[in-house]
């Protein structure tokens, strides 16, 4: 099972959506797909001797998109990656959705920024994030997209996750999780994570443990940039996906109107498993058998 460090910052009623305890922080265990699914068992430690909760889904307060755990007793509980998020008093019962929670670049990803890392989820415009060179730049937009399982997306779009250490180095730092098409910076050239695939320590998550559906995050800096993805060297958005397919494009129109297409970062891009150069394709050993990864490979079940 996969460990997912987090804060539970309150308890709240079965029935009233009240706050009935104060929070406490333990680690949460999942199974190792590092995904958090509705209906799925979770197990936690220390705090109830280890006792075994239900994932029920997510919960949005407007400010951080929250996991929502329920215990046996009906009381819900609410959790984040980020421990300095702020628990809303009260929670609508009926706001609570079945949606997953992806422990990874999805909610509960960590980006770094110049006071720590802090989970995607809580971005917001005018955040600074830490540039792979080190430098502070400013968010200007987060995108928002929920994707439906039902209607795709096809099996090589799906959720590409990222092995703690799959990537070298140690990196990613925990497991991490980002769409098929998303770049990562590897040995100066930008792979996307769908050609990087190897079946064994970097693999496309189902759609059966999605849920129904999911919500992926863009940050968007002014220029192209890398930033820090759990560790790891990730591109922030550009604009080669059309924001209008972002849930929330209408706040991006209303602050920025039309803009002049962004400059890429000079780095070439590798979109496709044959055109991942042979130095990366030889450099990405499987750390599990000590063979070399086959890139492009799907999964069989």
């Amino acid at each position: 099972m996969a460990a997912y460090s987090v804060t539970v910052r309150e308890r709240y009623d079965e029935l009233s959506g009240a706050s009935t305890n104060p929070n406490y922080n333990i680690t949460l265990l999942i199974e190792d797909d590092g995904t958090f699914t509705s209906g799925e068992p979770v197990t936690h430690s220390p705090g109830g001797g280890g006792d075994s909760f239900t994932y029920v889904g997510t919960y949005d307060d407007g400010t951080t998109v929250w996991g929502v755990l329920q215990e046996s007793s009906g009381d819900y509980m609410l959790f984040s990656g980020d421990a300095s998020a702020t628990p809303p008093g009260s929670i609508v019962i009926a706001n609570i959705t079945t949606d997953p929670l992806l422990a990874c670049f999805h909610a509960g990803t960590l980006i770094d920024t110049p006071n720590g890392a802090t989970a995607v989820e809580s971005l917001s415009r005018g955040d600074r994030v830490l540039t792979s060179d080190g430098k502070a730049c400013s968010v200007k937009w987060i995108g928002r997209q929920t994707i439906s399982t039902r209607f795709g997306p096809a099996e090589r779009l799906m959720p590409v996750r990222f092995a703690a250490g799959s990537l070298g180095d140690g990196l990613p730092q925990a497991d991490l999780t980002v769409t098929a098409d998303h770049g990562m910076l590897l040995d100066g050239v930008i792979c996307h994570a769908g050609a990087l695939v190897n079946g064994t320590t970097i693999t496309h998550v189902p759609l059966t443990k999605m849920g129904e559906t999911y919500t992926v995050y863009h940050i968007e800096t002014e220029a192209h940039e890398i930033i820090l993805a759990n560790g790891a060297l990730a591109e922030t958005f550009i604009d080669n996906v059309n924001r209008r397919v972002f849930d929330n494009f209408s706040e991006f129109e209303a602050l920025y109107g039309d803009v002049p297409e962004m400059e890429e970062l000079p780095f070439p891009r590798a979109m496709s498993a044959r055109q991942i150069p042979i130095r990366i394709r030889d450099a990405l050993l499987d750390r599990g058998n000590g063979k070399l990864v086959k890139l492009g490979s799907y999964p069989t079940g």
